[in-house]
């Protein structure tokens, strides 16, 4: 009405960016950008332990996931029982719990033992194991991969730099007490390909189509790992550490898809 004050506010303009502000911003994404490049070169790396997974699920293995307690070892297990794409296969996984008062034969003093004692409890020879910690200094997970290894199982190590410095994980820290360099080779067969892995390579032979043969250099702390495939998250700080992973798995997730796809129907007998 005429002669009423108007009620409308001036809009509000933007916060100004401080520099203290703007350097945490690029402080930010400073932390992140080495690692995150790192992953990036590492693709050989990803591909060679999908393809390993994958060549397990075409045979009727599941995934068995476990972790410290800052994994996210049920998300990765959902993220492959419950596709998030039209059109993929739901593949089985479980995951493992770290609490060790729910572990029956487990003694309270000995929560080191509590995942190896659910992979002995849960594992068949045909699985594949996928243990998670934010660096390799922790005993439990060490020795659910151990174990898993001993049963025959397909072993993957996600892991941080931290302990061994965050330029690249060259192993240099300790190994927890009582843990030790295990040596073993791992041979997967798959319709397409033949590969190998070693302590330090994973050589992939010529495929059925005439594909000419490559090397993938082993991450140097696969010698020191009782795992067979070794991916590191390139940072020592734990969030970025975390982000990483997330991507590892997400990656692992859709190669092994792209092999399985190439691999056709499972194998007789393989669908549980």
């Amino acid at each position: 009405m005429p002669g009423t004050p108007s009620t409308q506010t001036a809009p509000l303009s933007p916060p100004a960016v401080i520099p203290v502000t703007e350097a945490a911003v690029v402080a930010a994404f400073a932390r992140r950008d080495h690692a995150g490049r790192a992953l990036a070169g590492d693709v050989g790396r990803v591909a060679s332990a999908a393809r390993a997974m994958a060549a397990r699920f075409h045979l009727g293995g599941k995934l068995i996931v476990f972790g410290d307690a800052g994994a996210d070892a049920a998300h990765v297990a959902v993220e492959f029982m419950h596709p998030v794409i039209v059109g993929k296969r739901a593949l089985p996984a479980v995951a493992l719990s770290t609490d060790a008062t729910t572990a029956g034969g487990v003694n309270d003093e000995d929560g080191d033992e509590v995942l190896a004692h659910r992979v002995r409890h849960w594992a068949d020879a045909a699985d594949t194991a996928l243990g998670i910690s934010r660096d390799i200094r922790c005993p439990s997970v060490l020795r659910g991969l151990e174990t898993a290894g001993e049963l025959g199982l397909l072993t993957i190590a996600l892991t941080g730099a931290g302990d061994h410095g965050a330029g690249g994980g060259e192993g240099t820290g300790p190994l927890p007490a009582g843990h030790t360099t295990t040596e073993h080779t791992t041979t997967e067969h798959t319709l397409t390909t033949h590969s190998t892995t070693t302590h330090n390579t994973t050589t992939h032979g010529t495929t059925a189509h005439g594909t000419t043969a490559h090397t993938v250099t082993a991450h140097p702390l696969t010698g020191r790992l009782p795992a067979d495939h070794v991916l590191v998250a390139a940072s020592d700080d734990p969030a970025v550490v975390k982000e990483v992973h997330v991507t590892a798995y997400h990656l692992l997730w859709e190669l092994v898809h792209v092999f399985l796809d190439r691999l056709g129907p499972p194998a007789r007998g393989a669908e549980r």
